[in-house]
């Protein structure tokens, strides 16, 4: 645990930042943040992009990223470009790029200037939204936090809502089966089977059931849609190739039952379940992961607020949490926190996360 506690310390980068050297910091932190992730490639892919960014080349794909109004960091704007590269080289449209994703000596920002500049029609859509997030992994978190949960007290019957859900992958945590530092949950025939690196002591030991599930996003995923598929698998980072086996599983388990998932935007969507009947004995809770960024700051105040006026109606046995996954760009890594009403409204964090679930290190 010694090393784990020795990580060096980053440069505080406030993810809203915009306006003039914040398309470099926001490229730099990726990168930072790629290479602490364990996904090479990928920083070597954003650093390709930068230079290209910063040498004046690139077309119009490059002009629009150096003219960026938004905050480039908060819009990951970075790993907008990069998931365009790769569903290049996915498709086999853009050969060149193939040395660079299998890891071989190349000429970086050349390749990828010449690609960004050749291939501008099927680059440009990628900068008109944020990435969909989807692992699978991440759930693994979410099952920690409601062990933990139910430790405290609160009903150990889940209704789980969502936003963010992208393709409703974390939607069916339900079917997965999980071994938490040796605290095992979940069907005997999962479709999935997740066993975290842990670090630290295991969490709670507890008997759960998740009563119910459901997600909204602004764009919702099909994964029976073979494009949507695709552009999924762009997002994943190339180095983890379980996560393409994962998602593969997950288009399967969909196409035999779909997720509850709702096209709405977050503030909408929490306002309008928490306002519906609470079964008791039930815990009811909202959860996220890598998604907060991406909420407008007006929809931020609305779901804080909204959970906050329902947690002050929380009973002993209708109780609410909130669960977050949400990333620290100080550390490049990603803080598991929990709030819940009644008794526990200060936020407590779990747990230190990989961005995939690969390994967590519980603090609680």
């Amino acid at each position: 645990m010694g090393d784990r506690k020795e990580r060096p310390a980053y440069e505080f980068v406030d993810m809203n930042t915009r306006g003039e050297g914040a398309v470099a910091t926001a490229f730099a932190n990726q990168v930072a943040y790629c290479e602490a992730g364990g996904a090479p490639i990928t920083a070597r892919v954003v650093g390709g992009i930068a230079q290209v960014v910063a040498s004046g080349g690139g077309g119009e794909v490059a002009r629009r990223v150096r003219a960026w109004e938004g905050a480039p960091l908060a819009d990951a704007l970075p790993l907008r470009v990069a998931g365009g590269l790769h569903a290049l080289h996915l498709a086999g449209t853009a050969p060149e790029l193939a040395p660079i994703y299998a890891g071989e000596a190349a000429d970086d920002a050349g390749v990828i200037g010449g690609v960004m500049t050749s291939h501008a029609a099927a680059l440009l859509p990628w900068l008109d939204g944020p990435p969909q997030t989807n692992e699978a992994g991440r759930s693994a978190n979410f099952i920690a936090a409601l062990l933990w949960l139910a430790e405290r007290g609160l009903p150990a019957r889940f209704q789980c809502l969502e936003i963010g859900s992208s393709a409703g992958i974390n939607l069916m945590l339900d079917r997965y089966r999980y071994d938490l530092g040796g605290v095992v949950v979940g069907p005997e025939a999962p479709v999935m089977e997740f066993r975290p690196a842990w670090h630290g002591a295991p969490p709670p030991a507890q008997a759960i059931e998740i009563v119910s599930t459901r997600g909204c996003d602004v764009a919702p995923v099909d994964l029976t849609d073979p494009a949507q598929a695709l552009r999924l698998k762009a997002y994943i980072w190339p180095e983890h190739r379980v996560r393409f086996a994962r998602m593969d599983a997950a288009i399967r388990t969909a196409g035999e039952r779909a997720p509850d998932l709702v096209r709405m935007n977050a503030a909408d969507f929490v306002e309008t379940e928490l306002a519906k009947p609470q079964a008791s004995a039930t815990t009811r809770v909202l959860m996220h992961s890598i998604v907060w960024q991406y909420v407008p700051q007006d929809q931020q105040a609305r779901v804080t607020a909204a959970m906050e006026a329902a947690g002050a109606k929380a009973s002993a046995t209708s109780p609410l949490a909130w669960v977050r996954v949400e990333a620290d760009r100080t550390v490049h890594r990603h803080a598991l926190t929990v709030r819940y009403w009644p008794g526990g409204a200060e936020e407590v964090q779990l747990a230190w996360s990989h961005p995939h679930g690969a390994d967590v290190e519980w603090v609680a």
